[in-house]
């Protein structure tokens, strides 16, 4: 009986363990990035990607909801490595609304979807081209304070005392 107990609680914990989709890459351009489509107008549209970032923002317009995203090389479990170099911005559609408040500015995502043409915009006052892709399925990670930390390894050790009258 020990044994059953031990390993139910072992089987849950590898469970919470898996945190995120996993996505099919078969068929998938798995080593374009949004700079490369960006300098190639017109070359991949209508290719398949896997890309992920950290939004940068949303907006809700009539039929769908736009969101800007700094690309950054996907890591474990297809999560943005916002530890490693950006690799260009790009656009996100997706049909319909996504209510901004979950969607805000910081937020990390993993989007699939097909490539479109690229749209001009801008970066502050610096003109931009940002690769567009019309979204098949889009992955918000749960917010995680401990991820906008350095990766440095810590160590803390704490001493409590309690009083009592």
């Amino acid at each position: 009986m020990r044994y059953l107990i031990i390993l139910t609680l072992s089987l849950a914990l590898l469970y919470g363990c898996a945190t995120g989709p996993r996505y099919e890459t078969e068929g998938v351009a798995v080593d374009l990035v949004p700079a490369e489509v960006a300098a190639s107008p017109g070359v991949y549209t209508g290719a398949r990607v896997i890309w992920g970032g950290m939004i940068v923002a949303t907006r809700n317009l009539p039929d769908y909801t736009e969101m800007e995203v700094l690309g950054y090389p996907l890591g474990g479990a297809q999560r943005p490595d916002t530890s490693r170099t950006a690799q260009g911005r790009f656009l996100v559609r997706q049909p319909g609304y996504l209510e901004e408040v979950d969607y805000r500015q910081g937020r990390r995502v993993t989007v699939t979807g097909r490539l479109g043409e690229n749209v001009d915009g801008q970066v502050g006052e610096a003109p931009y081209v940002y690769p567009v892709v019309h979204a098949d399925d889009i992955h918000l990670w749960p917010w995680d304070r401990h991820a906008d930390r350095d990766s440095r390894t810590r160590f803390h050790i704490g001493v409590g005392v309690i009083f009592t009258r």
